[in-house]
């Protein structure tokens, strides 16, 4: 079969976790037969197996869940994509003309080296989505952009799988793939805990977090929105958009007075922001220049 043809070929899922499960249900529902699954353990496989189908392997028999597809996906937690790729080819889990795929964001395809020396083609695909749960995970991943990085004979056929799952593939030289993770983690991760900041200096006002949630959420479902639609530059509103040093400075103050914890973030967002409203042109050079001074200083 021609790596470059999208075969509903029989697949393996080593590593059930919130993101193997959810791929492997959209790969069900593609017409992918899943044949065999494995996971750490029973209780854990048989919660997921409903979303997947397919024989139930725990964890000390990846190698014969394995053998039994043409496709593995190896969705363990990263640090043990490599080792769980070693043990399953010493045991003769992989075939020569086998895929085999795992979903680092930040991980190489040398991970996968022993699958390679087995004979087999391999590939990351990762898709740019945060996995809460089973359910919001394959919710979200439809229209999700994929980050590929594979062999060259299975550069197509990841492309091809992306689509099939209802997402938007792109390829990502694997030299940069750290870099590329790194944003999405900004993107996700610390735009998390930006939040929970900001639900944190609320709270130090007396809101309960529902309350606080509720007084600024309909402001970031605005911002995000602002961002979807003009931009994250033109997007960008408030004190230091519009040269406002004074109020800088009594934001600097009461983070002193009253959270000096969070005075280092405010201060690195800040400088940041300065650069952005340069950018978007409402910010003239002078003021922006004391408008860092004020936040070095902080």
């Amino acid at each position: 079969m021609s790596a470059t043809t999208n075969h509903k070929e029989n697949v393996a899922i080593i590593g059930l976790g919130r993101a193997g499960t959810a791929i492997g249900y959209l790969l069900r529902q593609a017409g992918y037969p899943i044949v065999a699954v494995a996971g750490r353990s029973h209780a854990s496989l048989q919660d997921r197996i409903r979303y997947t189908g397919g024989r139930a392997f725990t964890a000390d028999a990846d190698a014969e869940a394995a053998s039994l597809a043409t496709c593995i996906f190896i969705t363990t937690p990263d640090d043990s994509i490599a080792p769980v790729c070693r043990e399953i080819a010493q045991k003769g889990g992989f075939k020569p003309g086998d895929k085999v795929i795992h979903m680092s964001g930040a991980g190489g395809l040398d991970l996968l080296e022993q699958a390679r020396k087995a004979g087999a083609m391999v590939a990351c695909i990762h898709p740019i989505q945060s996995f809460a749960d089973v359910e919001g995970a394959v919710r979200n991943i439809l229209l999700s952009t994929f980050g590929i990085t594979a062999d060259e004979g299975l550069r197509r056929w990841s492309a091809g799988l992306v689509r099939e799952l209802g997402g938007i593939p792109f390829e990502v030289p694997e030299a940069i793939k750290p870099l590329y993770h790194a944003a999405a983690c900004m993107a996700s991760n610390y735009l998390v805990t930006l939040i929970h900041t900001v639900e944190e200096i609320y709270l130090s006002l007396g809101l309960s977090r529902d309350e606080a949630i509720r007084a600024f959420w309909p402001l970031v479902g605005g911002t995000l929105k602002n961002i979807e639609t003009k931009g994250s530059i033109q997007a960008l509103t408030g004190p230091i958009s519009r040269g406002d040093a004074g109020t800088i400075e009594q934001h600097i103050r009461v983070f002193r007075e009253k959270l000096p914890a969070y005075l280092p973030v405010y201060c690195a967002m800040g400088l940041l922001t300065v650069d952005l409203a340069m950018k978007k042109g409402t910010l003239p050079p002078e003021r922006a220049e004391i408008i860092k001074k004020i936040l070095k200083g902080g």
